[in-house]
């Protein structure tokens, strides 16, 4: 069960409480090309995000904030380093949230001002620790992270700011779930949960599914982010992902595919390839359907009675299944066609 914390309302969305947990990402563009930084941001919103970040280095950036608000609906992060006074100038441009790093944001006296610019406007803000930040051993690091985060939670409540969010990420899986589950012990605030610099696609989202997904599965995390070195919008859809897995969210079609063997007398890639590009063509990508596409008849229909639709093949022909049961014989080369003829209709 997904404990309760504090919502947080970020722009048209909501953190924490007992709302759904959200999908978010962040700009891989530079933010002072506000037309590609659009885009990209136009992107996520297609694939579902729902809270976008951008990094805000100087006062361009800020500038160019300002101009991409007014081009997008969905809630805008500035992310702030090192400079206390681009924080205060991203809130009065209109950013629906913060996120600093208390390791080099500076003294706390820089922090109570962006808390104090922060309660005037009633923007919220995100405490992000992150790990990179501290020259220390992995082990002290988790140590002086909860440290920290003690401290500027106290300085927080000093000002009576209760509108944070908590992150603190390492690059480390299992130390990151062990750092946020004694963070859920101490507070109720929400978290935004995920593995920093996680790697590429294909590693990123192993490291990023095992970790996020402990931690969910525990009740633990509001909102995720897979940090990955690939675009936003995959970090978005493996985020939906994590979540369809662990039955947290619907996000469109899921394919259950057999892996092949020396049964298999097609070529299964190529047909799996061919069906995602005509899912996305024909716009059906937003349906939710569990859908199996088997290379012979031992892995279909019988062990893919559980999807809504699927296809078993043979050498040169294959069956085509709904809810397990057999419906109709189709060829190989019109099995794609047939598939998705019968989506639409579902």
């Amino acid at each position: 069960m997904k404990r309760k914390t504090i919502p947080v309302k970020v722009g048209n969305i909501v953190i924490g409480g007992s709302n759904p947990v959200v999908v978010q990402t962040m700009t891989k563009t530079l933010t002072t090309d506000v037309e590609k930084t659009v885009q990209q941001i136009k992107q996520v919103e297609q694939v579902g995000g729902k809270l976008v970040r951008l990094a805000v280095p100087d006062e361009n950036a800020v500038l160019a904030l300002k101009k991409i608000k007014q081009q997008v609906n969905i809630p805008l992060v500035a992310d702030i380093h090192f400079d206390y006074k681009l924080a205060i100038e991203a809130i009065k441009t209109g950013a629906d949230k913060i996120r600093i790093n208390p390791a080099n944001i500076g003294s706390n006296q820089k922090v109570s001002e962006i808390i104090k610019v922060a309660k005037e406007y009633n923007v919220p803000m995100r405490i992000g620790l992150n790990a990179g930040s501290y020259k220390k051993k992995l082990s002290d690091t988790k140590k002086l992270l909860l440290s920290q985060l003690d401290d500027i939670i106290e300085l927080f409540d000093k000002y009576n700011f209760n509108k944070i969010v908590i992150s603190a990420k390492t690059v480390d899986v299992l130390s990151t779930v062990e750092i946020y589950q004694e963070i859920s012990k101490r507070y109720n605030y929400p978290l935004h949960i995920g593995i920093t610099e996680a790697g590429p696609l294909l590693w990123g989202s192993i490291k990023s599914a095992i970790g996020i997904g402990i931690l969910l599965w525990q009740g633990i995390g509001d909102t995720i982010r897979v940090s990955l070195s690939s675009s936003p919008v995959d970090e978005i859809k493996v985020g939906y992902y994590i979540l369809q897995c662990l039955d947290l969210a619907k996000y469109g079609i899921e394919i259950i595919s057999c892996p092949t063997c020396g049964r298999c007398k097609v070529d299964l890639l190529k047909i799996i390839s061919e069906f995602e590009d005509e899912i996305e063509k024909e716009n059906l990508g937003q349906k939710n359907l569990k859908v199996a596409i088997m290379g012979c008849e031992v892995n279909g229909p019988g062990e893919a009675a559980s999807a809504d639709i699927g296809i078993a093949m043979g050498k040169t022909s294959g069956v085509l299944f709904i809810k397990g049961k057999i419906v109709k014989k189709v060829f190989i080369e019109d099995c794609v066609k047939e598939l998705v003829e019968q989506i639409k209709k579902l």
